[in-house]
This record gives C-alpha cells, sequence and structure tokens, in this order.
C-alpha cells in the first residue's frame, strides 16, 4: 500500500491534452510489469490515479482530466512521483504465439495495448500476421504518430478518425469499420481491444461477424479504480472487481456486463 518514490526521467508531449512520461525508481529496480497491467500513480499532496503501463519499464501515458492526472502531466524531469503496483491481469500476448495478433485501439486505449504492440514486433518471428487498428477523435488526438510510422515497417497500420479536415488523407469514421475491411485469417487471430467501452462493444460485434472466437478477444475494462487491491468497490462491474479480477478480460468472462447499460 505504501508508494515507492520515482523520477520523472523523460517527458513528451503527445496532444493538447496527453503526455508520456518515462520513469525510473530513485532507489532499486524497476518493477517488472506485464502488458496491459496498471500501477497507482501519485501526485503527492493531490491524490492518486491508475495508470496503465504504456512501455517497459515504466513508460506512462497519461491524459489530464482531473487534478492528480494534470499534477502528474506537469511533471517536469526530475520531479518526484509515487508509485505503487504493478496490479491486475495482463494482455496474454505469449499465447498469443503462433497466430495473428490484432490490435484494435480507440483515443487513448492505444496507451494499455502499446506493450502488446511493442512485445509482438521484438519477437516477430513468433506471430504469423500482426494489425494495429487504431481510431481517434480527430488526427490532433492520435497518439505516438511517429511510432505507428515505424511499425509499419513490420505490421499492418491503420488509422481513422472520427472528423478530420482536409489536410487529412486516412480513413473517416469509426474504428470497428476497420475491423469489417480488415483482411482477417480468423481461426488464427487473437484479438487485443481497448478503448471507450461503445468503441469496445462495436469492435467486438465486428470481430465476432468477421468469425473470430469469442474466447480469442481479449478487452480492458479500466474504470474507477481507486485502491488497486479490491478494497474500496469502486471499480466493481457486476460481480467482478476490475482492479482484483482485470482489467484485462477475456470477452466471455465480462460480455453479461458490457451489455447492461448504466452499470
Amino acid at each position: 500500500m505504501a508508494p515507492a518514490a520515482f523520477r520523472v526521467a523523460e517527458r513528451e508531449q503527445n496532444t493538447s491534452d496527453t503526455w508520456t512520461l518515462s520513469l525510473e525508481p530513485v532507489s532499486g529496480e524497476p518493477p517488472v510489469v506485464a502488458p496491459g497491467q496498471f500501477m497507482m500513480v501519485y501526485a503527492f499532496g493531490i491524490g492518486e490515479v491508475p495508470i496503465s503501463v504504456s512501455g517497459p519499464p515504466v513508460v506512462l501515458t497519461v491524459r489530464e482530466v482531473g487534478a492528480v492526472s494534470g499534477a502528474i502531466c506537469a511533471s517536469e524531469p526530475g520531479a518526484v512521483l509515487g508509485l505503487r503496483g504493478p496490479f491486475g491481469s495482463s494482455w496474454p500476448v505469449a499465447e498469443a504465439a503462433g497466430g495473428d495478433v490484432v490490435v484494435v485501439a480507440g483515443g487513448i486505449g492505444l496507451a494499455p495495448l502499446r506493450p502488446v504492440v511493442l512485445r509482438t514486433l521484438a519477437k516477430r518471428d513468433s506471430y504469423g500476421e500482426v494489425s494495429v487498428l487504431y481510431g481517434g477523435r480527430t488526427p490532433a488526438d492520435l497518439l505516438y504518430t511517429s511510432q505507428l510510422e515505424e511499425w509499419r515497417a513490420a505490421a499492418t497500420v491503420s488509422v481513422t478518425v472520427d472528423t478530420a479536415g482536409g489536410d487529412w488523407g486516412g480513413p473517416v469514421g469509426f474504428v470497428a469499420k476497420l475491423v469489417q475491411r480488415a483482411s482477417l485469417r480468423p481461426e488464427r487471430v487473437t484479438a487485443f481491444v481497448c478503448g471507450p467501452e461503445i468503441m469496445m462493444r462495436t469492435t467486438i460485434d465486428a470481430l465476432l461477424d468477421r468469425g473470430v472466437a469469442p474466447e480469442r478477444v481479449f478487452v480492458s475494462m479500466e474504470r474507477h479504480m481507486d485502491c488497486g487491491v479490491g478494497l474500496c468497490g469502486h471499480c466493481q462491474l457486476g460481480p467482478t472487481l476490475i482492479c482484483r479480477d482485470g482489467p484485462v478480460y477475456a470477452y466471455p468472462e465480462i460480455a453479461p456486463w458490457m451489455e447492461v447499460r448504466e452499470l
């Protein structure tokens, strides 16, 4: 429960309200974090929020949505933050070896999925086709734009936006449309999905319509996590506590609760 001190080593602005911080422990070794796990990040004197780790050893991509996340985003190199964790379940990247990998992300949902892409491309010979399907509200809201281009060397990368100006030459529409158009071998696919819940529901429907088996679809359900250890109950979704049992679930485990509005 006690946070360890981590110093901000690098800080990069991704969009108008999103920053990526690279952290290193003030003492000792960095934690070993599996793709998909999260840390509880404490801005001293302000508060604590859960943030998925978006790269090794401890890279955090944070959107400014309140006082705590705003303080984290404003942390310059040399500033110290408190971290607890890692917590939660992880993406089954190793189990997907030998087949095709499809990563589908909406908005900042690409941050929890970035370790999946990095791990898969680092062991490229262990996987078949690798596809990254990513959607944002506008071109200005897209994360990791230079890295998306780098990934094209070893993966199929498709990017869409909800709305765009005249200088955007890519697809316009929801990310589920990219799933509908993608070249997939459904019997070989393991799909990893993260984004707003409405985006995940439509994306999962598109994957199932394409013939991907439900048990081969995995989602991250981060929401309302407060303590990280399943005590406070803020993250309860039906019978599951997301910080304890998730945030990564096989779709059949969470499907009944994704269908209940306002739950």
